[in-house]
């Protein structure tokens, strides 16, 4: 049998209200909830605004990652000094600055980034996964569209912490983590955007069959 993700990283957390449940599945389950950030988009479902991202971060028992999107995310990789955003309580931070991959200035300037907040930092990536430990990776061919992959890249031996995206749900995500064919003792963990929504908004219902298929 193949070995489960480390944690399950639900993308996409935009409604406070749902703190208690949230907390609640997360004291059962290895979760990391993804928050979308981008300021020019705090009025639509995914991306929560300020005084919702602050209820998430203050409310404990979470584990909460940053997925920093539009201009903040090309300061990050291009101009890290000129950045202003706040991530203080994420514990980590990726930074989705480009659908077409990241060159090895913006692979060090996002390393040098999360240095300087003192958590991990992630990049996206469309094929093999890079050799670059300094920082974690995602494979991602879907960028939030909700499609699945022809393949599934191999886990590198004694490479970075890896994670897989591309159209995972409920329905599917046995026969992903099958796919990915993972070792004993192997570590990465998978991500799910649209997979677990509901018109348009995260549905705890789908997170939660997705869990019990993965962990029992």
């Amino acid at each position: 049998m193949a070995q489960a993700p480390a944690f399950i990283a639900f993308t996409g957390l935009d409604d406070p209200k749902l703190i208690g449940d949230l907390q609640s599945l997360s004291a059962r389950y290895p979760i990391e909830w993804g928050m979308l950030i981008d300021d020019a988009q705090e009025e639509k479902p995914l991306f929560p605004d300020k005084e919702a991202r602050k209820a998430c971060l203050t409310a404990g028992n979470l584990r909460l990652a940053a997925h920093v999107c539009g201009v903040e995310a090309s300061k990050i990789a291009n101009a890290p000094d000129t950045v202003s955003l706040d991530l203080t309580g994420f514990q980590r931070i990726q930074v989705n600055h480009s659908f077409s991959g990241s060159s090895p200035a913006q692979v060090d300037n996002t390393w040098r980034f999360g240095q300087r907040l003192g958590v991990r930092t992630m990049l996206q990536c469309k094929d093999a996964f890079p050799d670059e430990t300094r920082l974690d990776w995602l494979f991602d061919t879907s960028f939030g569209s909700g499609a699945t992959p022809k393949a599934w890249p191999t886990l590198p031996k004694n490479g970075p912490f890896c994670g897989y995206s591309g159209g995972i749900k409920p329905e599917n995500v046995a026969d992903v983590i099958a796919a990915i064919s993972a070792s004993a003792n192997d570590l990465y963990w998978i991500d799910m955007e649209s997979g677990i929504r509901s018109n348009g908004w995260l549905d705890l219902d789908k997170c939660e069959a997705v869990c019990r298929a993965v962990y029992g």
